[in-house]
């Protein structure tokens, strides 16, 4: 069953190093480009480079395991580096994974790792002379993706974690179906304009707590409370449960999955589409169940809901 992406949402699971592939529609202000991965056990130094198609570099991203942890940052124009800038802190851990967003304004790359933001690096060359991504080093990749390309993220803040500060920033790409929220709080509540309709997809990415125990995610119809899809993983059975509440009382469980992509501590990309009769969902690009529709009316679900034991990044309704 072929995974279909969300219109603006451009994902690559488990690509091989080095990676260097063009940057769908180039860079330009208002994009987010998303990486995760596990750092190596060894890790000595990784790298994500902005390239330009000369071989130039716009960004060069260089975190250091060498005695003096540090992160490096630099440009490279007419084949020369330039003055470098660093940060002797060190987000990554050894054999840990991570999150890594690079949030495209029209002043800075912003760098955001596992949720916190971390630097702000000005544009030295014009982002949109930008046209490939580049990453290679002591890192296992898992999925990189490309979202949006809007209005400039230049005005708005820096997102940080629910518990850290303000709320999440909404941006509403014109590529993108509805908004999408970065780092919003859990529980979680998002609006479908307009009820659920055929070909919708929903993108939620997130990491699933050390010590979780369970996660649901609603699809649901505010005003009567029903539930057309409930999605539950429940990490000490390894189960990922799915069912429907209607009529006062839950429906039949189903359990069937070709994976969990649900695992303690990792993160996670799930892409959610309504089809004319079933759910069809999808995480890290691969399929792994349907849900036949139990709600015959489902434009009816208006409300996504997420709870449990999980921290949100992204959310695209």
């Amino acid at each position: 069953m072929a995974f279909m992406p969300a219109p603006g949402y451009h994902p690559f699971y488990n690509p091989t190093l080095p990676y260097k592939r063009d940057i769908p529609g180039g860079l330009r202000p208002g994009m987010s480009i998303y990486i995760q991965g596990v750092a190596s056990s060894h890790m000595k130094r990784f790298s994500v480079n902005f390239v330009l198609p000369g071989g130039d570099i716009a960004f060069h991203f260089n975190p250091r395991f060498d005695g003096w942890d540090k992160v490096v940052f630099n440009a490279m124009q007419g084949g020369q580096w330039g003055d470098e800038e660093r940060k002797k802190t060190m987000p990554f851990r050894k054999g840990a994974p991570f999150e890594l967003v690079f949030m495209v304004t029209d002043q800075h790359y912003k760098v955001v790792v596992n949720g916190s933001p971390f630097y702000e690096f000005g544009h030295r060359i014009p982002l949109q002379m930008v046209t490939h991504l580049q990453v290679d080093g002591d890192l296992e990749l898992q999925s990189i993706n490309f979202f949006g390309g809007g209005p400039a993220l230049g005005q708005m803040p820096m997102t940080v974690p629910a518990h850290q500060g303000p709320g999440p920033v909404h941006m509403a790409p014109p590529n993108m179906e509805g908004p999408p929220v970065f780092n919003p709080p859990v529980p979680f509540f998002g609006q479908i304009r307009g009820g659920l309709t055929p070909r919708k997809t929903i993108v939620i990415k997130g990491l699933v707590s050390p010590q979780a125990t369970s996660i649901s995610i609603n699809f649901k119809v505010a005003q009567s409370q029903e539930v057309a899809l409930h999605i539950n993983p429940r990490m000490p059975e390894g189960a990922v449960v799915r069912n429907s509440f209607m009529g006062g009382k839950w429906g039949q469980e189903e359990r069937s999955i070709s994976f969990n992509p649900f695992t303690r501590g990792q993160y996670f990309d799930l892409s959610i589409r309504c089809g004319h009769d079933r759910f069809k969902v999808f995480a890290n690009g691969q399929h792994i169940f349907d849900f036949a529709h139990r709600l015959s009316a489902f434009n009816r679900v208006d409300t996504v809901e997420i709870k449990g034991d999980v921290s949100l990044s992204y959310v695209q309704i």
